[in-house]
């Protein structure tokens, strides 16, 4: 019976002190130590380290390191997920704070990010700081609501509990130095604590960085009901409700304080005091059903969400980051005989990965200048872009002068090898031509509109729209593709790229480029969805010297009108 009220008690005061947690909201700290210069291979050598740590923090049972580039051009990137996070929690947290410090710290050198509530934790910089302990920047925060009795006890209680986590914690291994813990201040008040340092410190290391952690709060934050210190190895966060998930493996030895003496009891009232107790706990505890009841139902719905979320970033998982050796064994050391097709810039062959996966490679020639921006665009790009209409990249691979792009394998080829083959063409109903125009023009408005970002893709022909088994179409090769700001409208270029044919006027004469470049270009591609001919090579001049002029003539006929063609 005690250990139900306990537990409700909890979670009523999770609901009514947990309203006045100071949180600790994302917080980047951009170092002033240097900047770079946009478009530098330092900042890309940045923007790349960060986006492959999702998938290998996640993958690495929360913790990864890496280094990348040369000299005065070389990053350093950690990253580290909470103990108790799961590997799709440490994804998203470690996804959408690549983000956050990307955009926060946009062209300094060396910046770190404490994600919500400690979930997850960022570091970059352009000098080697793994395994060395630094306290500086720290970072704090506290619980407005304040102990306002026993606070001598209570001090003795924390202090101890304290004692006992960091101890827990600096104990861990080289992938994990965590720990949890919970002390009794009173029968329905319990004391919550976390500590967590990041692996590669060492066990002396961690102990002071959290003990420094703890003596930080007692000085900013005494008396308060909560709160948290955060530093560049370590970080702690304390209240009197539980905020993380209880692991025995990392959870420090319990501490309950003395039990009070009965004083009805001596004086032989204790029938009396009985009959006092009940009356002013049953109506809390059924005030307190009431909440866990409708608390229950909010958390199913939630669950049922979380779980839909999960199926859609498994579907779409953040690209990984391969072996190059792995990569070589899947195309049989990039055989001719696995080549699906080549581009001026790169070459694709099928592969099939040792799990079995059926995968298309892309490998962008050794010393195109070109290529290499290609390839910066798409994992950057891709790495954030999620649409059934776009095709989805599994992973990449970055050694020395090899770079590797590895996509889903789509069967069927791309749309060019269906709407100009005189056999091939007689599957494409009218049904299933307009079905692939509109997963395009789907695709097309979620690259413009209903992404995070607003890509411009500057190069949609039928040979760049893949499709699937059911032929249902994706956009691909995001090569050329331009990021814009959200309420940017336009940019402008000297070095005019892409297809020529498909490319808007005013961006093949004046390199003016915005959505409406993306909009021509569909339009053509519309055209040569439902003729069947290529606007390159147009054969029929009855009526027009081209497609464009052909499909115009036709409808000034249909009509009547007079003109001349």
């Amino acid at each position: 019976m005690w250990v139900t009220l306990k537990a409700l008690s909890s979670f009523l005061s999770y609901l009514l002190i947990g309203i006045y947690l100071v949180d600790a909201a994302p917080t980047p700290k951009c170092n002033d130590t240097g900047n770079f210069i946009t478009n530098s291979t330092y900042g890309k050598n940045r923007d790349l380290i960060l986006a492959s740590l999702p998938s290998n923090v996640s993958a690495k049972s929360g913790f990864f390191t890496a280094s990348i580039g040369q000299n005065s051009d070389k990053v350093y990137a950690l990253g580290v997920c909470r103990g108790d996070s799961t590997p799709d929690d440490c994804y998203r947290c470690v996804n959408s704070s690549t983000h956050d410090l990307i955009v926060s710290c946009h062209n300094q050198k060396e910046a770190l990010l404490w994600a919500s509530e400690l979930k997850c934790f960022l570091r970059y910089a352009n000098r080697p700081f793994f395994g060395i302990l630094e306290l500086e920047p720290t970072d704090a925060g506290y619980n407005t609501a304040s102990i306002t009795s026993n606070l001598t006890q209570f001090d003795t209680i924390r202090e101890s509990l304290m004692d006992g986590v960091v101890g827990k914690a600096s104990s861990g291994s080289s992938t994990l130095k965590y720990a949890t813990g919970e002390a009794d201040f009173t029968t329905f008040r319990t004391i919550h604590a976390l500590m967590q340092c990041t692996p590669d410190l060492s066990h002396k290391d961690c102990d002071s960085c959290l003990r420094q952690s703890v003596s930080n709060h007692e000085s900013c934050c005494h008396r308060k009901q909560g709160g948290y210190v955060q530093k560049p190895n370590c970080w702690f966060r304390w209240d009197l409700y539980p905020f993380y998930i209880s692991n025995a493996s990392t959870t420090a030895p319990s501490l309950s304080p003395p039990l009070p003496v009965n004083s009805a009891s001596k004086n032989g009232d204790g029938g009396h005091s009985s009959h006092t107790l009940l009356i002013i706990i049953v109506p809390i505890i059924i005030f307190v059903v009431v909440i866990v009841i409708l608390a229950a139902v909010i958390l199913l719905k939630r669950n049922k969400k979380r779980k839909q979320d999960d199926q859609i970033n498994k579907n779409h998982a953040e690209p990984f980051q391969f072996d190059f050796n792995a990569v070589r064994l899947a195309t049989e050391n990039f055989s001719d005989a696995n080549i699906l097709g080549q581009g001026g810039f790169s070459s694709v062959y099928k592969g099939q990965l040792e799990d079995g996966r059926k995968v298309a490679i892309k490998r962008l020639s050794e010393n195109s200048g070109q290529g290499e921006q290609e390839f910066k665009n798409e994992v950057m790009l891709l790495a954030k872009l999620q649409h059934r209409n776009l095709v989805r990249l599994l992973g990449f691979s970055f050694e020395q002068k090899e770079r590797v792009l590895i996509y889903e394998f789509l069967p069927n080829s791309s749309l060019d090898s269906f709407i100009f083959d005189p056999v091939k063409c007689l599957q494409l109903n009218w049904e299933k031509r307009y079905k692939i125009i509109k997963g395009i023009a789907k695709g097309l408005l979620y690259l413009h509109k209903d992404s995070q970002y607003r890509i411009i893709h500057r190069d949609l022909k039928p040979a760049n729209i893949l499709l699937d088994e059911e032929l249902n179409p994706k956009i691909s090769d995001f090569g050329m593709a331009k990021l814009f700001a959200l309420e940017q409208s336009q940019a402008d270029t000297s070095k005019i790229v892409g297809t020529y044919g498909y490319m808007a006027p005013e961006y093949a004469l004046r390199g003016q480029y915005s959505v409406k470049s993306d909009v021509y270009g569909f339009g053509v591609l519309v055209l040569e969805i439902i003729s069947g001919q290529k606007i390159n090579s147009f054969t029929n001049r009855e009526v027009g010297d081209s497609l464009l002029t052909h499909v115009s003539c036709v409808l000034w006929l249909s009509y009547n009108w007079t003109r001349v063609c």
